[in-house]
């Protein structure tokens, strides 16, 4: 596989939505105090060995909204010989991430500017489609897609029918719903692998009450 990078400088972003500014400011900057950890990263150790059960060794994998890499961190734990990459809103957590994947396999933006320039065996969602305004997840789900080149790996709060919640005291910023659904729905060559529950009150490796979905494509 031959690699592009997908690293960009970004001087001035503007956004497409209010979901967008809102992660890449102030409240994202708080976000990355409250997700890290040594405890967090053994949940996360715990919850991808079992989300990639039925997936093998996978030799790349790429993450929509990476943060400071915890996620990757854990993945590169139990693959170490996995190419890792990411893609990120906000400017802080892109410099953290930095130093948990190499800075040329980060794209530093808005996932709606983000077009693949190569496939990954695995693309990543975790805690990000729920703060997606629902107008644009035909968009998300298609970048998602198209960067795979066999699964998808889609770690999100679950509800059968769409719904919105406060989010933190703030309004239009949680949205659940069927994401993996969604996709089945809206690409027929995706099959579901896998799937799983991790609970909150989990007593040794607690996940914010995340359902996870591994879809593989059959094409």
């Amino acid at each position: 596989m031959v690699h592009l990078g997908l690293h960009v400088n970004c001087i001035t972003m503007t956004f497409k939505t209010e979901q967008e500014e809102f992660w890449a400011g102030d409240f994202g900057n708080d976000y990355i105090g409250r997700n890290k950890g040594d405890d967090y990263l053994a949940s996360n150790l715990n919850f991808f060995s079992k989300a990639f059960s039925q997936v093998g060794k996978p030799a790349s994998l790429i993450e929509f909204g990476a943060n400071i890499g915890m996620n990757l961190k854990a993945i590169q734990l139990l693959f170490p010989s996995i190419d890792l990459y990411g893609i990120e809103i906000n400017a802080h957590a892109a410099k953290a991430l930095s130093e948990v994947i190499p800075q040329s396999n980060i794209f530093k933006g808005s996932i709606f500017d983000y077009s693949a320039p190569e496939q990954y065996d695995v693309s990543l969602i975790k805690g990000v489609l729920i703060h997606i305004n629902p107008d644009n997840l035909a968009d998300v789900y298609d970048r998602l897609y198209r960067a795979s080149k066999k699964y998808v790996l889609i770690c999100e709060y679950y509800n059968p029918s769409p719904v919105t919640i406060k989010y933190r005291g703030h309004k239009d910023k949680l949205f659940k719903r069927d994401f993996a659904g969604d996709m089945m729905d809206k690409y027929t060559d995706l099959t579901l692998v896998d799937y799983g529950f991790c609970y909150k009150r989990d007593r040794a490796f607690p996940q914010d009450d995340i359902t996870w979905f591994l879809l593989q494509k059959n094409n």
